[in-house]
Parts: C-alpha cells; structure tokens; sequence
C-alpha cells in the first residue's frame, strides 16, 4: 500500500494545498475530489487512513489532523520501502470543503510532454528540477493498462523488448484495469526508475518526457547512477511539497473523522 499512501499525500497537496481535502466522501450537497478524473477508481488507501485516525483518537482525541496523517504516511511508506527518511513538518490542519474542479485541472495528466510537466509543476511553486525529483516517486506502484496503452502501442521511444513485456499484461483491446509496474522494482524505494529511463522503458509517456533528448535529461542521468543524490534531493522536495498551503492557527479543523467534516 505504500506506493498508494504517497499517492494521496500528493493528490492532496497539488489540489488547493495539503490539507486533507482529498479524502472527504461525496455527500448529496457536496461533490468532493475522489470522483474527480485522476482520483476515480484510482486513488486508495482510504481505509488504511482511517484505521491510522480511529487509532490516534482513542488515543488522544482532536489533535492529529487528517493532513498530517497523510504527510507522516507518505514518509513512512517510501523508510519503509528501502527509501530516504525526512522529518515532515506538523501542525496541518483539515479543510472543511474539497474541490472537483481544482482536482480534475490540478493534477498534471500522465499524457503531458515535458513542457506540460513542468508547466504544471510551476503553477504549484516547483522548479524543473524538483518535478524531476517527485516524479521519481514512481519507483514504486503500480499503473492500470488503459493508462499506458497509447504508450507501448504507439510511441517509438521505447525499448521494443520492453513494450513485448509489457503487452503481455496490457492487450491492445479489454484489460484496462491490468495493472503493471511503475519500474523495474516497483515494491523498493530505489533509482531503478531512473535507470529505466535511461534505457527507454519508462512507461508512462509523462515518464520517458523526462529523457528524450530534453533539458532533463542530465539530471535523470545523474539519478540513474546516484541515488543518494536522488534520495537527499527527494527528501527535500517532499517536505517543500508538504508545505503547500497549509492550514494553520484557526484555519480549518481537526476532523475526528477524516471522510468527513465535523
């Protein structure tokens, strides 16, 4: 579930900051951000979540926020995974509204060429660079056939023995919801993704965008044959990510709840 659990800390903060907006169910007055695009069917990890909440309510009721729930698992996950550690700032608090809208043009689309991704990285305050580092959270998980189809279908910057593999578990037609992993070993915290980059078997086209003859290129390279440059840079771009405009002092609330507000 770890690659999951840094999924959602990231769908929370690119979509109007971190603040646990992402995990707030539908209600018949309300449209939240789960049934948005790049949430639906997608995004999980919700009752894990709940179980981390329910826990730190019984043991000491209304002050761990839903926010920092999210941000502590996302670091837990990828120490747990063989990854790097960094100390994630507290005293988020939870929003008391979410945004479908903001959730369906916030997230950047696993389609985008290198200049959307950096574009998109912009809006929310990230350097070229640090989209690189972040994107580099996709050495773990795993991503649905439908996803990556027009990729190893289509396009031709990609290893052909690699596109076979994969095909394997993705056909042309059906099996949308086939999932294949992000890299080489997508269950480690490693700079496997990056190497894989290298070797043109990235496979989301957002990924290979990263090493095709563009202004990234170096620094994938630098990746692929550093990762304790990767793991200190990604330290630091997850604790900058961490504080996207968070809620603090009064603003918002400490859900006792974190589907819903109190």
């Amino acid at each position: 579930m770890g690659a999951s659990l840094l999924r959602l800390h990231f769908h929370d903060c690119f979509v109007n900051g971190c603040d646990a907006s992402v995990l707030l169910d539908d209600t018949t007055n309300f449209k939240g951000e789960k049934t948005a695009g790049p949430n639906a069917n997608s995004l999980r990890g919700f009752e894990v979540i709940d179980t981390i909440k329910s826990q730190l309510e019984s043991r000491c009721p209304g002050v761990v926020s839903c926010a920092d729930i999210l941000a502590v698992a996302a670091r837990d996950s990828v120490v747990k995974l063989g990854g790097t550690t960094w100390t994630v700032q507290l005293g988020r608090r939870d929003a008391t509204t979410a945004s479908f809208d903001d959730a369906q043009s916030d997230l950047p689309s696993p389609s985008l060429d290198l200049s959307g991704l950096i574009s998109a990285f912009s809006k929310k305050g990230f350097t070229a660079p640090e989209m690189v580092t972040l994107s580099g959270g996709h050495t773990i998980g795993q991503v649905k056939c439908s996803i990556i189809r027009p990729r190893i279908y289509n396009e031709t910057n990609i290893d052909s023995n690699f596109a076979a593999s994969i095909k394997k578990n993705c056909p042309s037609t059906g099996g949308d919801t086939n999932l294949s992993p992000l890299d080489q070993t997508a269950g480690v915290f490693d700079n496997t993704y990056f190497k894989d980059l290298v070797n043109k078997k990235g496979i989301m086209h957002s990924d290979q965008q990263l090493f095709n003859g563009g202004s990234t290129d170096s620094q994938v390279n630098t990746y692929s044959q550093n990762s304790a440059k990767f793991f200190s840079d990604f330290g630091s771009a997850m604790i900058k990510m961490g504080n996207l405009s968070p809620l603090t002092g009064s603003e918002g609330e400490i859900r006792t709840n974190c589907r819903k507000t109190n």
